[in-house]
């Protein structure tokens, strides 16, 4: 009975294990590179997700849809990034930790 009961606990924490790891892993890029968008569907996109990873220049990058959207320390920055239609679209805002400068004491 103890065999069992220690190959039963063991594949359980192998199973837990693999699954942990898939959650660890970064968000992939959604949708294509900005570059192949018009400006409009790339806002959109940044819009109708309100979260999103996407490729937007040489790395993937996050991009959210408004402020309310960055945790309670950072700052929305706008963010322009390149489209087929214009080399700087406006398609969403970055969260950013602000420098010490930016901190309004």
């Amino acid at each position: 009975m103890r065999p069992l009961a220690l190959a039963l606990l063991c594949s359980h924490l192998a199973a837990v294990a693999a699954g942990t790891g898939a959650f660890a892993q970064p968000r992939a890029p959604r949708g294509s590179v900005t570059a192949r968008m018009t400006c409009a569907e790339a806002m959109a996109l940044v819009k109708g997700e309100g979260d999103v990873v996407i490729v937007a220049g040489a790395a993937p990058e996050r991009f959210v849809s408004g402020p309310g959207q960055c945790s309670g320390s950072e700052i929305a920055e706008l963010r322009f990034a390149p489209t087929r239609d214009n080399p700087q679209c406006p398609i969403g805002y970055r969260c950013r930790e602000p420098g010490f400068e930016e901190w309004n004491w």
